[in-house]
């Protein structure tokens, strides 16, 4: 899944897109309203975390502009600000949660998590096909009532292709929410860990259920051959 992080404190941002990647996230960051607002404009976000006072452009701003045009990205609002009116003022603008600062990371994590799954009718609570159960709150992966081991970046593969089950989904695709948009790495990467992935979730079950499609990309196929 792939996440924007729109905060001025530098450390405070840097601290959060580590925690997020080490969670297996893909993880933009902006440090002023403006450049956040170009970003979520531009990328294909599932959530995004969003500071309310910032250069430039106010959180509120931004969310406002979101709206206006139409795009219900699920936002998290971070604020020193912890009256009852000024976390009204957040989700008025149209935000989707509001935590306080200082925060707990946990608590963060969690409401992102509760954000992902409630945040459009085709992210339910455990996601399946083909056998296949995946449960982004809980981290867990199972195939067949049989729990599979996976390393943070194979689960936020897989969760990509669940959520995207039995369509083709390009490398390109893969690389920007598995990894991100930046990435300037071998983009054979991707051919590694779905061949991991198939090590572990296809291969000891009998199934071929991930599917390459020469010239196009990758499908997680319902009904596999």
């Amino acid at each position: 899944m792939r996440l924007l992080v729109v905060e001025d404190e530098t450390r405070l941002a840097a601290a959060l897109q580590r925690g997020l990647q080490a969670e297996g996230f893909a993880v933009d960051v902006a440090h002023d309203g403006e450049s956040g607002l170009q970003l979520a404009r531009e990328g294909s976000y599932d959530a995004i975390v969003l500071d309310v006072m910032l250069p430039r452009l106010s959180g509120y701003r931004v969310v406002q502009a979101l709206r206006a045009d139409e795009n219900w990205v699920p936002v998290l609002m971070l604020s020193a600000k912890d009256g009852e009116y000024d976390q009204a003022d957040g989700l008025d603008v149209g935000a989707d949660d509001y935590l306080t600062k200082p925060f707990s990371y946990v608590v963060l994590l969690a409401r992102l998590r509760a954000l992902l799954r409630r945040g459009a009718p085709e992210r339910p609570a455990v996601l399946s096909c083909g056998g296949l159960e995946l449960d982004p709150a809980s981290r867990r992966v199972a195939r067949d009532g049989t729990e599979i081991a996976l390393t943070p970046r194979e689960f936020a593969l897989l969760e990509y292709l669940l959520r995207r089950a039995d369509e083709v989904v390009s490398k390109t695709e893969i690389l920007e929410h598995v990894w991100d948009q930046y990435y300037d790495g071998d983009p054979n990467v991707v051919e590694v860990y779905v061949g991991y992935l198939r090590r572990k979730v296809d291969v000891p079950f009998g199934r071929r259920s991930l599917v390459t499609v020469r010239g196009a990309g990758y499908r997680l196929a319902r009904d596999e051959g």
